[in-house]
């Protein structure tokens, strides 16, 4: 199982990663942020995973709910558009399964394909691709 550092609350739902807290890790998973964690983001983990070309997972649940306040819901809308254009993934961790490289090899050993919406890790999608 691929090792993710973790930055909030641990998704409830499984996402095909162990958590660590030091380095080394192959991820991050955002599982939670506060309004103004989303407002103001410049996680330092989190952008050195980007930097470095890792795969940065946002389990959508764990964002905050959308406020009353039309002028807060656009602020939130934008940041969270920032962080897709940064590369950041978005995912519920339901229905949209992540598919890590270690699934990956067994899917593709099974000659079996992701289900529709599966979300993947570049390394897994290399793999399922023919590249290994």
């Amino acid at each position: 199982m691929s090792s993710a550092w973790l930055l909030g609350k641990k998704p409830p739902l499984p996402l095909g990663f162990s958590y660590v807290t030091q380095p080394p890790y192959d991820a991050v998973v955002i599982g939670s942020l506060t309004v103004s964690q989303l407002l103001r983001f410049r996680d330092e983990t989190v952008l050195s995973a980007l930097a470095e070309g890792k795969s940065v997972y946002l389990y959508t649940p764990g964002l905050p709910e959308a406020p009353k306040n039309r002028a807060l819901a656009a602020s939130l809308a934008a940041s969270q558009r920032e962080l897709k254009n940064w590369g950041v993934i978005f995912t519920d961790g339901g229905r949209k399964r992540l598919i890590t490289a270690e699934e990956a090899r067994a899917l593709r050993l099974s000659g079996q394909k992701p289900g529709a919406g599966a979300v993947m890790t570049p390394l897994a999608r290399e793999i399922l691709e023919g590249s290994d």
